[in-house]
């Protein structure tokens, strides 16, 4: 309540005015809303594993032939049955070897290492702004790290060079001290490591399903390993097989809200791995 006091200049006694009502408070703005967007079912990796269903995004635009070769080993059926032959707690679940040991492959021809891209004005980048010296961002669920988009003017391809981060939940391909050795092993990050960027090819992102990455028994190898009992891409299942969830579309406002609040919440610490992708719907 708001008292005005007047002065009698004359008498120099203070007079107190009848209170005024108070103004009414603006009506403080409604967040803003996270958009949602549906998967891709074309790009889509469905991995029933012992542990629970992992629902994993593939970018292609980054890595076309890993995720190719995703498709077409998951297409054949070979990842099925294999297990998780060296998982290691606050880092990574690694499978897709046919041998379960760590030194077999697919009859396929490896491939050649697919650490970074290169971003032009096509790319579906959701830009979040400075980060560190660099510019952050994300391609569906997967945070990147670029130069600025400002430097496409002067390059002769109209590109940047941009590079994912190996998050929790980010999907990369196994290989040996050959950068061009990978071939159908992979793992699935339990914890953020900044020490595979940009040795490694990240081709996914776990959307649904990181606790249950996270519940795969650990060891190398683990004494009662944890296995794939199936994997598909999600197109190649029955409708009623499929996952019907939705994520956080990344371009969203309430999504860079979202960001915002972490960035101020962690301060100089910050990075694109502590914001959380929210999904919402039934794995199935």
């Amino acid at each position: 309540m708001t008292v005005i006091a007047r002065f009698a200049l004359a008498a120099a006694i203070a007079v107190v005015a009848p209170a005024a009502a108070s103004a009414a408070p603006a009506p403080a703005p409604a967040p803003a809303a996270v958009g949602w967007r549906a998967l891709d079912p074309q790009n889509t990796l469905v991995i029933d594993t012992t542990k629970g269903r992992v629902v994993v995004e593939l970018y292609p635009q980054l890595a076309p032939e890993h995720v190719e070769r995703i498709k077409t080993l998951a297409a054949k059926g070979f990842y099925d049955n294999l297990v998780f032959f060296r998982v290691i707690d606050d880092f990574m679940a690694q499978t897709g070897d046919p041998q379960n040991d760590g030194k077999g492959g697919s009859d396929l021809p490896d491939l050649k290492g697919q650490f970074i891209f290169r971003r032009g004005a096509d790319t579906p980048f959701a830009s979040v702004g400075k980060v560190g010296s660099s510019e952050g961002g994300f391609v569906g669920a997967l945070p990147l790290m670029s130069q600025n988009s400002g430097l496409m003017a002067l390059t002769a391809d109209g590109k940047v060079n941009a590079y994912p981060m190996f998050c929790p939940g980010v999907a990369g391909m196994a290989r040996a001290g050959d950068p061009d050795s990978a071939n159908s092993q992979f793992y699935l990050m339990r914890q953020r490591s900044a020490n595979l960027e940009q040795k490694y090819t990240a081709w996914g992102r776990v959307v649904s399903g990181l606790e249950a990455v996270r519940a795969i028994a650990t060891g190398e190898p683990p004494a009662k390993p944890d296995h794939m009992i199936k994997v598909r891409i999600a197109a190649d299942l029955p409708a009623a097989e499929r996952p019907n969830i939705q994520v956080a579309d990344t371009n969203s406002p309430g999504f860079k809200a979202s960001v915002d609040a972490a960035r101020l919440a962690r301060g100089a610490s910050f990075n694109l791995c502590d914001v959380e992708i929210p999904v919402q719907g039934q794995v199935k």
